[in-house]
């Protein structure tokens, strides 16, 4: 009886309240590295707003190619509304540019690839001054840490994670032991 109990409590906390993942890919580096393992608090926007700066697990797109990855780890860069431009290797929302202190000196960002223009062989460049994406209401913007390495709302196959997507906020990492810490 004991044995169920416990098993219904995990159950429950698993699906409810909070839940292991493990990283995939480079594309949070250096925060996160390949095969960490972080704990994601799946209450925090029940109660509270997406917020800048987030480290968020969310359902990939069935538009986003690629593995049977079924999460992606990203980052919070534009909110609803926000209108994103990446220029000359950084990042301006709404005229404005966005402090990354979470970011390695020297980071450079650069923009992703939309539809093809007509009359084009080739993507268009995305979120340019030219360009900006616009974040629609009810969705976030999101970009990996790893600029260079990261498919993200830069590119349209990913786009804008949407509300109904999110699985929620990343908080601290649990493994390797010895970088054990918040995120």
């Amino acid at each position: 009886m004991v044995i169920a109990a416990a098993v219904v409590v995990a159950l429950v906390i698993r699906t409810f309240v909070a839940q292991a993942f493990y990283i995939p890919s480079e594309s949070m580096e250096p925060l996160l590295q390949r095969n960490d393992r972080v704990v994601v608090d799946k209450l925090t926007y029940d109660f509270d707003d997406i917020s800048r700066g987030d480290v968020i697990v969310f359902e990939k797109p069935s538009s986003a190619p690629g593995s049977d990855i079924a999460d992606l780890i990203k980052r919070v860069v534009g909110l609803p509304g926000d209108s994103v431009v990446v220029d000359g290797g950084v990042v301006y929302i709404n005229g404005s540019l966005l402090e990354e202190p979470y970011l390695p000196e020297g980071t450079f960002t650069g923009q992703g690839s939309g539809t093809p223009q007509p009359g084009s062989t080739g993507l268009a460049p995305r979120c340019g001054v030219a360009d900006p994406c616009v974040v629609p209401d009810g969705y976030v913007f999101v970009m990996g840490d790893n600029r260079s390495n990261s498919k993200d709302s830069r590119w349209t196959d990913l786009g804008y994670v949407g509300s109904d997507q999110l699985v929620g906020r990343a908080f601290v990492r649990v493994w390797p032991l010895d970088r054990l810490g918040g995120i």
